[in-house]
């Protein structure tokens, strides 16, 4: 294969792996019209998507160029599976009850300047004023998407819900990127995801099996379709797309490309699931997309070498 034609598959593989990402949201809508909880959903999106990850797990294993994992690298994996992936993610179905899929997309997208906050805030970086800006257009762009949100008929109180419970899984996961930094370098990038994917998926299914009965797993044949959907088209498949197109690409390249992923749920959102498309949506959308965009870049001029994962 031609180098130019290494790279345009790479461009394709992170183009494809952000869309998939972003119809996650509008499967999830489809399946709770069929008054599925968000506690069986997602335990059947991990139950189909765990054998794919412990056979990563294994294929890992036989790497040797890999050192063995440290009890230290496996308490670090243990804390941020269950944190990064386990809880941010519930909290991400969750919020879909209240708020669209558009509006869910956009607040994910903003992990990189909850990144950014939290390089500032705790790490004692200092933030330039170009990103500052970044920082603001991007706030004042979801405050526009809300606004219309609410003109649009959804409710205060379940508005500021759901709101606060996808901002709290981007947060989770932006505190998990950081976190997750010197543990990926050590462990290797599609080991560390597998280890930590499949402690996700073992903490929701044991939260399935504490919560609710086996019988409510007597759903219409259509929930299990949409579940295996969400499994393979929006959890598994991006996630090998994304890592082969990091490898091919580079990771600003990815991050630049993702941007598709929220422009492709707002599609989806008003196409598939008939939401409404107005000026304010359109223009806060294309706010947040730009401030991301800016710091997404800025960041990536400041680091020679990185490892960009994305919100499942």
């Amino acid at each position: 294969m031609t180098s130019a034609a290494y790279r345009i598959t790479g461009i394709l593989l992170a183009i494809g792996g952000a869309i998939c990402f972003s119809f996650k949201s509008i499967l999830i809508k489809l399946a709770y019209a069929y008054l599925v909880d968000p506690v069986t959903l997602i335990a059947l999106r991990m139950i189909i998507s765990l054998p794919f990850f412990l056979a990563v797990a294994a294929w890992s294993r036989r790497d040797k160029t890999l050192a063995p994992v440290s009890k230290r690298d496996a308490l670090a994996i243990l804390a941020l599976g269950f944190s990064g992936y386990y809880v941010s993610s519930f909290l991400d179905f969750m919020s879909l009850q209240y708020v669209s899929a558009s509006l869910e997309r956009l607040i994910l997208f903003l992990y990189p300047t909850m990144v950014l906050l939290i390089s500032v805030l705790l790490l004692k970086r200092k933030a330039s004023r170009r990103e500052l800006t970044a920082l603001a257009c991007s706030y004042a762009g979801i405050v526009l998407v809300f606004v219309n949100d609410l003109y649009g008929g959804v409710s205060q109180r379940n508005l500021a819900l759901g709101g606060a419970l996808v901002f709290s899984s981007a947060l989770l996961y932006a505190f998990y990127l950081v976190a997750s930094t010197d543990t990926i370098s050590r462990v290797g990038s599609a080991r560390f995801t597998a280890y930590a994917m499949t402690v996700a998926c073992l903490c929701v299914i044991a939260q399935f099996l504490l919560l609710n009965p086996v019988a409510s797993l007597d759903l219409p044949w259509q929930v299990y379709a949409l579940g295996a959907a969400i499994a393979l088209i929006s959890t598994v498949l991006p996630i090998f797309m994304v890592s082969e197109a990091l490898k091919r690409v580079g990771a600003m390249t990815v991050s630049m490309l993702g941007a598709l992923g929220p422009i492709a749920t707002i599609f989806g959102d008003v196409w598939i699931i008939g939401a409404p498309l107005t000026m304010w949506q359109v223009s806060g959308s294309i706010m947040v997309l730009a401030g991301v965009w800016i710091i997404s870049t800025q960041a990536q001029k400041k680091i020679v070498s990185t490892t960009t994962q994305f919100q499942e």
